[in-house]
């Protein structure tokens, strides 16, 4: 029988309630949704939109690599941003992470994130 098994690292934030911070399912990896939270701290970084994006996807990466991934196997990506304005900012540090064979995306505008964070995502991942 196949098994859901949950993921944790101390590369990505701790859940802060009733999730796991991944799960692998067969050859996938799904990440829970990302806010630019360091891990080492605990706390929502300084800084802007890139910065924030650059955080977020550092975490997605530890998840997605504790899950036996990486992110060149990421087949899907949601970015959540509160503000479209954020579009272009969020493609500029995006793509430093995903301009080879870039995973499929969609890009949802909320109306606010957890924490005050201007973005997050979640990612789907094949196990490599």
């Amino acid at each position: 029988m196949i098994r859901k098994h949950t993921i944790t690292t101390s590369g990505a934030p701790s859940a802060l309630g009733p999730y796991s911070q991944g799960v692998e399912f067969w050859n996938l990896v799904f990440t829970s949704m990302q806010i630019p939270i360091d891990p080492n701290t605990g706390k929502l970084i300084e800084g802007g939109v890139e910065e924030q994006t650059k955080r977020v996807i550092e975490n997605i990466k530890a998840i997605v690599e504790a899950g036996g991934s990486s992110l060149e196997e990421i087949v899907k990506v949601t970015v959540y941003v509160d503000n479209i304005e954020s579009f272009s900012e969020v493609n500029d540090a995006y793509s430093v992470y995903f301009s080879e064979r870039p995973p499929a995306r969609s890009f949802v505008v909320v109306s606010s994130l957890p924490a005050g964070a201007k973005v997050a995502m979640d990612a789907i991942a094949v196990r490599e």
